[in-house]
């Protein structure tokens, strides 16, 4: 009996020893590493953070963080698409790096974002906004635009990345106003509003998060942005001003492999649905100026495939599409 006992358990460890297995009742048994494929930081890092801090309390495990930037933020997305599939690296992407870089610079993706990832929840949404030094002399976007029409290329305007959202509303808003102005793309974060306050650009474009502090402090000046916000009132988007179509948001979202077993998100999935929707963290969130906004991962794929289509569609028809 000893022996047949003995034979059993090594059976068991050959067949499943070294294949990932999990359970509802067992995962998670070790660190989840998130990978943010952003600098530290950086607005996707800040709200990256904060909601493993959250995550942490729902799964009753560890979530540490790792940042991978680079590639316009396909790098550290990559690093999970070809990560095992057992739910223990996972990836806080945003849409750059799901949707716009695929769509305006297809050959420089290496992954599917629509075949080589599980969506695992959307977390929040980040309106865009364009800026200038509060002592600029362009005190409104009209004033911007009509300076730009009479001197093309001559504003220099700092963005996150050749393929970010933030580019992609550039490029909108200078099609729908007529304009053209020199792009400096920057590594992403602080760098963004530290080109215009530093006089190497005359303006920038980017996620409001990243302007908020220096607006607060009353160095830059927002001229216009994506979506309307309780303390930027008077701020004006694209329709405000007459024009036909508005721009659109960036956001952030969780993806696994594709392929991560049953049992890991039914663990996963409702957990980050609580971490999103923590009375906790959302104040803190809205403070930043962030949308939060949970999205199921079946109302994210499709928003997500949606979105491609659309900003591939545009980027053809403005010649942007590489």
């Amino acid at each position: 009996m000893k022996r047949w006992s003995l034979f059993l358990s090594f059976t068991l460890f050959v067949l499943f020893g070294n294949t990932p297995f999990a359970s509802a009742d067992s995962y998670p048994s070790r660190n989840i590493e998130m990978v943010i494929p952003m600098l530290a930081g950086s607005a996707g890092d800040i709200t990256g953070r904060m909601l493993a801090e959250e995550l942490k309390k729902e799964i009753k495990g560890n979530v540490i963080i790792t940042n991978k930037p680079g590639g316009s933020f396909t790098l550290g997305t990559d690093v999970v698409a070809r990560a095992k599939k057992d739910g223990y690296t996972i990836a806080y992407a945003n849409s750059p790096a799901i949707v716009y870089a695929k769509a305006l610079d297809p050959k420089s993706v290496p992954y599917d974002p629509f075949k080589d990832f599980d969506p695992l929840g959307v977390h929040v949404y980040f309106p865009q906004a364009i800026v200038v030094k509060s002592d600029a002399q362009w005190k409104t976007f009209k004033d911007l635009a009509e300076y730009a029409k009479q001197n093309p290329g001559a504003l220099r305007c700092a963005n996150p990345g050749a393929t970010s959202a933030s580019t992609f509303v550039l490029e909108l808003v200078q099609s729908a106003a007529g304009i053209k102005v020199t792009q400096v793309p920057t590594k992403g974060g602080q760098q963004v509003p530290l080109s215009v306050l530093g006089g190497h650009t005359e303006m920038a474009v980017g996620a409001i998060s990243v302007f908020a502090n220096h607006v607060r402090n009353g160095d830059l000046r927002i001229l216009l942005m994506t979506r309307k916000l309780p303390d930027f009132a008077g701020v004006p988007i694209l329709t405000d001003l007459g024009y036909k179509e508005n721009t659109p948001s960036g956001w952030f979202g969780l993806y696994g492999p594709a392929g991560l077993p049953e049992e890991v998100k039914k663990v996963l999935v409702p957990a980050i649905k609580k971490a999103v929707e923590s009375p906790v963290m959302k104040p803190k969130l809205e403070k930043l100026f962030y949308v939060v906004d949970y999205k199921s991962p079946e109302e994210q794929i499709k928003e997500a495939r949606e979105e491609y289509e659309k900003v591939s569609a545009i980027a053809k028809k403005l010649g942007i599409q590489k």
